[in-house]
């Protein structure tokens, strides 16, 4: 038995994010294994994180607001952890902030660095407060975990040593929306019968432009519909109000609902920039929903079906991806098995095992 204490802060964030769900769904697969002793570390909250996303490990609470803990952790590599968990092995940073280890091993995941490519992309606090967590896992971290091989490459164009880094994929729920479930969410969403979808926070690397665009050009004009919060940097809002073409924006959807509105989508498409992993990617894949992504991305590495990514800044490829799937029920077919058989070779419990590896190595 291994004791870890691991930030789960990113779970109270007002945008959460793929990289909370990546956190809690590994923590608790972590947990179900029954090998390691896992207490959460977080900032001072009166109530549970939104839609469930906390994990189902026991989690304490510092004194301090998000804010002065974070800037605490990072200024001033204080308070330690071991002031709230105890004794502990290892220090899991599991996204961003990335506390003082104390005594115990460091393991940091870092899901991808966007803000080091292309700072334009994100606040000025953000840039600064993750560039300071990078340069402190890079100095301090004995493992640092990347979601996909092409975040361990930029993890080594920024010089982290290549022995200290680990792939680690992530993974996507396994059970299948059915019928009736995909049927409900229709109705309560009001969705036609067939549509595109899009799922994630609205923020400038996601290229909702782009995607529009392409939407404009669509010789089937399938309605776009897109599913996520506002983020920063970027007014969905007003990019949908201009379109010329059909849009449905549902805003933030519960996770709760999130398989089934895959399940409904005629094509799941993610012409995104730049991602680390690319979760929704794979689980509309789980739900057998056919998808267009990125090339030259992680998303590309994750579909690993050459049909489906095409140049995420030519709009005219795009539109005929699409069309290519929502006019044809052969290739429909096809790439909807595919994209079940890809998401299978996927699991948390091969999640866990990885961290859990990790875990070994920095503090075991």
């Amino acid at each position: 038995m291994i004791r870890v204490a691991a930030v789960v802060e990113q779970c109270w964030h007002r945008v959460p994010g793929g990289t909370a769900v990546a956190a809690a769904r590994t923590l608790d697969a972590l947990a179900a294994r029954g090998d390691v002793d896992l207490v959460g570390i977080a900032a001072r909250h009166r109530h549970p994180p939104a839609d469930g996303l906390g994990p189902s490990i026991p989690v304490r609470h510092a004194p301090l607001p998000r804010r002065a803990l974070y800037d605490a952790w990072h200024r001033l590599r204080s308070p330690s952890v071991q002031r709230l968990a105890g004794p502990v092995d290892v220090v899991h940073a599991t996204g961003g902030v990335v506390p003082p280890p104390g005594r115990a091993g460091l393991v940091v995941t870092v899901n991808d660095l966007a803000f080091l490519s292309r700072p334009e992309w994100f606040t000025r606090r953000g840039v600064r407060f993750a560039t300071r967590g990078f340069h402190l896992a890079r100095a301090q971290a004995a493992v640092v975990i990347a979601p996909s091989h092409a975040t361990a490459d930029d993890l080594r164009a920024h010089g982290v040593e290549p022995e200290r880094i680990r792939v680690v994929p992530l993974a996507a729920a396994a059970v299948t929306a059915g019928a009736a479930e995909v049927e409900a969410m229709r109705a309560r969403y009001r969705l036609p019968e067939v549509f595109a979808l899009w799922v994630g926070t609205a923020e400038p690397r996601k290229n909702l432009t782009g995607l529009l665009r392409a939407a404009e050009r669509t010789s089937t004009a399938v309605p776009l519909v897109l599913a996520g919060p506002d983020g920063w940097g970027l007014d969905a809002a007003e990019l949908v109000a201009g379109a010329a073409c059909k849009v449905i924006r549902l805003g933030f959807v519960p996770q709760r609902d999130l398989p089934a509105l895959y399940a409904a989508a005629r094509v799941f498409v993610y012409p995104s920039l730049m991602e680390g992993f690319g979760l929704p990617v794979l689980e509309a894949m789980a739900q057998g929903t056919p998808v267009v992504t990125s090339a030259g991305t992680a998303t590309e590495e994750v579909c690993a079906d050459p049909a489906s990514v095409v140049d995420p800044t030519d709009v005219e490829a795009l539109a005929a991806a699409v069309d290519a799937v929502v006019d044809d029920d052969a290739e429909h077919s096809r790439r909807s098995a595919a994209a079940r058989t890809r998401a299978s070779a996927f699991s948390w419990s091969a999640t866990a095992a990885g961290v859990r590896s990790a875990y070994e190595e920095a503090g075991g």
